[in-house]
């Protein structure tokens, strides 16, 4: 990522685009057809298709008991307003494709990872954070983060304190935004940061590496100095990450695989997705795992196994 710090922000983008899945036709012929070879579709659920652009992140919310899918819908490194948030039931049926697009004056442009904290959903997106009603699909805010000179905002979480945290995967570091004030919390990260997650049980907040780190990180809202979490011998290019029981369910495009991670689970294997899977989601109410894939602009929904390990 040093080589990275030396270039444009705008080439930072469109190849943190490249990386994370966004392809040609062709290319997105060849994942259909891999997806249809290699998939492990035993315990697969339904799909979630039809009308879906550049599936990048999806989130579930259990209040209304939906599924909000963000959608690049064209380029994931140009301000092309064309970003939209879809919503879909659990059984995997899509209600309002278009249920959340932002306003005239700050839309969506390609929307990525997302965080619900009550019934506001903070969205990752080109240059800053959205936070949408929930209930209603209004725009809340827009947190502007130009000025930080962006390479890929990627992912959002949120901490127990109200705290906003979104990764920067192209700048190698993290912001919090705290009363609509932005600013660098962890700079020049080992790793650059992909998913971000918070830990249920200390109420940290937990980093998915890309590249070829296989350490998780952690830091806490009092101690912004990354510590080591979980190391895992498996998977790698790491995405979306999500508490599960007393693990973490995290997403590798290294293999296309989703594993089961803890620190005391190096990496257990439970879902063979192909072809590159994104931003997860857990339906804490069925035990599912919904997975995105940006070349096939589909979800697929799993029932969650982990053969009791």
């Amino acid at each position: 990522m040093k080589l990275l710090r030396k270039i444009t922000p705008a080439f930072l983008i469109a190849t943190l685009a490249i990386f994370i899945g966004c392809s040609s036709d062709t290319e997105n012929k060849k994942q259909r057809s891999l997806a249809e070879t290699k998939q492990d579709t035993s315990n697969r659920i339904a799909i979630i298709e039809g009308r879906l652009s550049g599936t990048e992140a999806v989130r579930y919310d259990k209040n209304q008991d939906v599924y909000f899918i963000s959608n690049f819908n064209g380029s994931a490194a140009k301000a092309d307003s064309n970003g939209f948030i879809a919503k879909a039931t659990a059984q995997g049926t899509i209600d309002s494709l278009r249920f959340m697009t932002g306003t005239n004056k700050s839309p969506l442009h390609s929307p990525r990872g997302m965080y619900i904290t009550g019934d506001t959903l903070y969205v990752a997106d080109l240059n800053g954070l959205h936070s949408f009603n929930t209930q209603t699909g209004e725009q809340l805010s827009y947190i502007d983060l130009s000025s930080f000179e962006p390479g890929f905002l990627n992912d959002v979480a949120v901490a127990t304190n109200g705290n906003i945290y979104v990764t920067d995967t192209g700048q190698s570091r993290i912001y919090k935004i705290t009363g609509g004030s932005a600013s660098i919390a962890v700079d020049s990260l080992e790793d650059p940061p992909n998913g971000i997650t918070r830990d249920p049980e200390s109420g940290q907040l937990l980093i998915a590496p890309w590249e070829g780190g296989q350490v998780f990180r952690s830091f806490a809202t009092d101690d912004l100095s990354p510590q080591d979490f979980i190391t895992t011998s498996a998977g790698g290019n790491f995405d979306g990450i999500e508490p599960y029981e007393d693990s973490f369910i995290v997403a590798s495009q290294n293999d296309s695989s989703l594993y089961l991670i803890g620190q005391d689970r190096p990496g257990k294997k439970i879902i063979t997705t192909a072809p590159k899977p994104a931003d997860i989601a857990v339906d804490t109410k069925r035990n599912r795992v919904a997975v995105p894939y940006i070349s096939l602009n589909r979800v697929d929904i799993w029932e969650i196994k982990t053969d009791g390990n």
